[in-house]
């Protein structure tokens, strides 16, 4: 398998970005750098990807088990070394499951499977950071009612 993507450069320190889909993403650097503040940071987009890759296993983990969750959320938190090169030496995920008598047993272990099995990007960042989770289950909304 092969992505590839392309990076025009728009103007001052900003690009936008395109991958082989036609799917569109402003990056640019921080305004003391002479950005303009329309488009993501080249370093928090890895923890996006970090995030939404991790997401995408698993909600797809927990639909295999047949779980239904009525919300779900995912924060990142990545603390950056002090020297250059500066990268995250660790990552901190937070998972917000809402829904009625979630299995914690279950939702830890599709949790566990897309950090140690799935996720392509935590594979990756796990080469340079200690990635960590905490899991916080809330009762549907509609249950407490």
């Amino acid at each position: 398998m092969k992505h590839e993507i392309h990076c025009k450069w728009l103007d001052t320190v900003a690009f936008q970005a395109e991958d082989d889909s036609g799917h569109k993403i402003i990056i640019e650097a921080g305004r003391k750098f002479g950005g303009k503040n329309r488009g993501f940071l080249p370093k928090p987009l890895l923890l996006v990807s970090l995030a939404g890759c991790m997401g995408i296993d698993v909600i797809c983990l927990l639909d295999k088990m047949e779980i239904t969750l009525t919300d779900f959320n995912i924060r990142a938190i990545g603390e950056m070394n002090d020297a250059q090169p500066r990268y995250y030496h660790k990552i901190h995920l937070v998972y917000e499951f809402e829904g009625e008598e979630l299995p914690i047993d279950q939702v830890e272990k599709a949790v566990y499977l897309s950090k140690e099995k799935y996720c392509n990007v935590s594979a990756l960042l796990s080469k340079g950071a200690d990635i960590t989770h905490e899991i916080k289950i809330m009762e549907s909304k509609s249950s407490t009612e």
